[in-house]
Parts: structure tokens; sequence; C-alpha cells
């Protein structure tokens, strides 16, 4: 029975759907203006500009054989400064209807084929700051900090895509954990939220016990004695 997730070299055809998966990046991103341009015809010229560079990358992601995600990739070096040869993600993503399907890890084992075909000893990627559901995803993959870049040697990373592979009917980790960090995101603003009103009372009540020892206080009058 064959897979419903492969992946395959990117088409001239698949254009217009890579550029509606960038677009569709870019605006589930909170800082998506730093990922691409919202110009379609734009961005249409500059990911075929990209793809047609000598040592470029670009792989496509197909579920039940609907282009669903892509990988966006660089071969680098060797060069004046090191000997030693690269591959550089320049983008990734998965359409949100595709996902926990194991398209991303699809996407990635591509590019692990890449980088043993060319003999690169680490995979670069650069993923957005905002971008917390995929430095979650690439650091559950191997992916270390690297200045600005994420790193992991081509032999790991083919491992962890192995022991990290999806299962049919097992739960992600993710998810948990994310459903965790949400609960405990809530838990503390509404302890923050208690305590704010725990004091806005008791600033009221040292107000009003002020104002009640104001008004019974006598005001002070002269004293007369008599003999």
């Amino acid at each position: 029975m064959r897979s419903p997730v492969a992946v395959r070299p990117a088409r001239p055809e698949d254009l217009d759907v890579l550029v509606s998966l960038s677009l569709a990046a870019r605006s589930e991103s909170l800082v998506g203006a730093q990922l691409c341009t919202d110009d379609a015809d734009r961005l249409r010229h500059q990911i075929g500009a990209l793809v047609a560079e000598p040592g470029a990358v670009g792989l496509v992601g197909t579920l039940d054989d609907e282009l669903c995600g892509l990988v966006l990739a660089r071969i680098v070096g060797p060069s004046l400064f090191t000997d030693e040869v690269t591959v550089s993600i320049e983008a990734v993503y998965v359409a949100e209807g595709a996902r926990r399907r194991g398209v991303g890890h699809a996407l990635l084992g591509g590019v692990v084929e890449e980088a043993q075909r060319v003999g690169a000893s680490d995979v670069l990627a650069v993923p957005l700051p905002g971008a917390r559901g995929m430095h979650r995803f690439l650091a559950r993959l191997g992916f270390a900090p690297a200045a600005a870049h994420r790193v992991v040697s081509t032999e790991v990373l083919q491992r962890k895509l192995s022991a990290d592979a999806p299962q049919p009917g097992r739960r992600r980790a993710g998810s948990g954990l994310d459903d965790l960090i949400a609960r405990r995101r809530r838990a503390r603003a509404g302890r923050a939220a208690t305590v704010t009103e725990a004091a806005q009372a008791g600033r009221a009540s040292i107000s009003m016990q002020v104002s009640r020892a104001e008004q019974i206080r006598r005001p002070r009058g002269s004293e007369t004695t008599t003999s």
C-alpha cells in the first residue's frame, strides 16, 4: 500500500501553489513581513529565481497527491573560508490542514537525502524569531542554536527523523506541551488578576479607614484653667 505522503522536486507547474503556501505562511506568522512579500506576482518571480539558482533545493510535499508543503534550501560551500559543504534551509512550511500527518518529516527527509548526496556535514535552518511551533519542531529533531541559525549534523537529523516518525493513532507530545503551556499561562494570568484585585481592595479599605478617622477626630481648642 502506497504511503499518502510523498516528496519530490518542485516543478514549474507547482509555482502557483508554492506562492499560495508562502502567502499562507506569511499570514500565520507574527512577523510575516520578514518572511516574504504579500504581492503574489512579485513573490512568484522571487520563488522562481530562488529555485533556479545554482545549488538551490526546492522540494514539495504531497498528501494524497495534493501539494501541501514546501522546503526551499541552498547548498553552501565549499568556499574560500571552509572546505565543508552545508545545506541551508531557507523556508519550510506545511499547510494547516495537512499537519501532524508526516509531511514535515518527509520534507526534511528529502533534505537529508540531498545533504548526503552532496556530502554535507551539517544542515542549517533559519526559523523566524516568532515561529515558536517551528522552533519546537526543529529542536525536537536535534537542531541546536548556532548564531542566528539552528544547526544539526546530517547524521543526527536522519536518526531523529527515524525516531520521531509519526505513528497512526499516537498523539504528538508537542500537542500536550502546547496545552500545558497554555494552561500555565492562564493560571499565571488568573493569579496576577487576583493579586491586582486584592491590592486594589486593600487600598480602598485603607482610604476608607483614614476618611472615617478624619470624621471622628475632634478639633483641638484652647484650654482655660480657673481657680
